[in-house]
């Protein structure tokens, strides 16, 4: 899947990753609820910093910008990495 192009330097919110969220879960996940393994935060994926430089998509927590999870595409399946996160429920 092709990511939109914007400036990659600063963080975007969730829908950024709408459609790359769907096709790895899916299901539409940008209203799921998450709570942060490292301050307790919770909040809408929505609400979440996504950095489409790194290698891969890094999805920050707002309050602490602690890593909540990683997606990395091999290829062909995508490899995600959600030890940042303590809940994720799907609205």
């Amino acid at each position: 899947m092709t990511l939109p192009e914007y400036d990659r330097d600063e963080g975007l919110d969730g829908n950024a990753i709408a459609g790359l969220l769907f096709d790895v879960f899916g299901t539409e996940l940008t209203m799921a609820t998450y709570e942060c393994a490292s301050c307790g935060a919770h909040g809408l994926l929505a609400e979440t910093e996504v950095y489409l430089r790194a290698p891969g998509t890094v999805v920050r927590c707002r309050r602490c910008r602690s890593v909540l999870m990683v997606l990395v595409d091999a290829r062909e399946p995508t490899c995600v990495d959600l030890r940042g996160l303590n809940r994720l429920d799907a609205p």
